[in-house]
């Protein structure tokens, strides 16, 4: 589904994407997932691109920090450093296009969306929460709902250390897709029992994936995150 179309287009799937003609401009319709939306697009005939986006503006921007829960802890001993694999909640925005520019026109998404707090009542932080099976190699993912996350853990510190969850930043998010899968590569530097550092890296996880949009560009805000409440 992730791609450019020409107007008027019309994309099916357990989400079924129209653009026609209407009156001065264009009727844009989105039906599926018990959900049906309708807008009116008063502009010259341009591209319609569907695209994963940072998975934190549904149902509406609460939080720019994402989650996820480790189904099963990984140890790694000092010095170590291991890549996994991880799913991610997947978000979709609905862009027109014109070369370069784009207008953000819709979000969707068929993922779960639940939210969860990373620290203690006083001074801890509301996330994005998703659960996630650790995977030794590339997993296979619902394209709607999942995509993938290569983390690399790197302890740094002098002990043994167990990993049970990571937490992320959007505004260091950087997903990269083909037409059927989003995909995430990070890194998570442990600095102690109950620190570490993340991050992202700009570049694809595999060969010819395509840079998606940002909503939550870095700018003034870093795109680290550093855990301190235990990991």
């Amino acid at each position: 589904m992730y791609g450019s179309y020409e107007i008027p287009v019309r994309v099916e799937g357990e989400v079924t994407i129209t653009v026609e003609e209407g009156g001065d401009g264009f009727v844009y319709r989105r039906e599926g997932a018990g959900e049906a939306v309708e807008k009116l697009l008063l502009a010259q005939r341009r591209r319609l691109l569907l695209s994963p986006v940072e998975p934190v503006n549904l149902p509406k921007t609460i939080t720019p920090l994402l989650l996820v829960e480790f189904s099963s802890p990984v140890v790694l001993e000092p010095g170590a450093e291991r890549r996994i694999f991880l799913k991610f909640p997947v978000e979709v925005g609905v862009f027109v296009s014109s070369g370069a520019e784009r207008e953000l026109l819709d979000i969707f998404t068929l993922a779960a969306q639940k939210y969860t707090l990373y620290g203690d009542l006083g001074t801890g932080s509301i996330c994005r929460y998703w659960r996630s099976d650790v995977y030794p190699s590339l997993p296979e993912v619902e394209p709607l709902r999942e995509g993938v996350l290569e983390l690399r853990l790197e302890n740094t510190s002098p002990a043994w250390a167990e990993v049970g969850r990571a937490v992320f930043s959007a505004y260091g998010m950087k997903i990269h897709h083909s037409g059927s899968i989003a995909s995430m590569r990070g890194r998570m530097r442990i600095l102690g029992e109950s620190s570490a550092e993340t991050h992202f890296y700009d570049s694809p996880l595999l060969e010819g994936m395509l840079k998606a949009p940002e909503l939550f560009p870095a700018g003034r805000r870093s795109g680290k995150y550093t855990m301190g409440a235990g990991l």
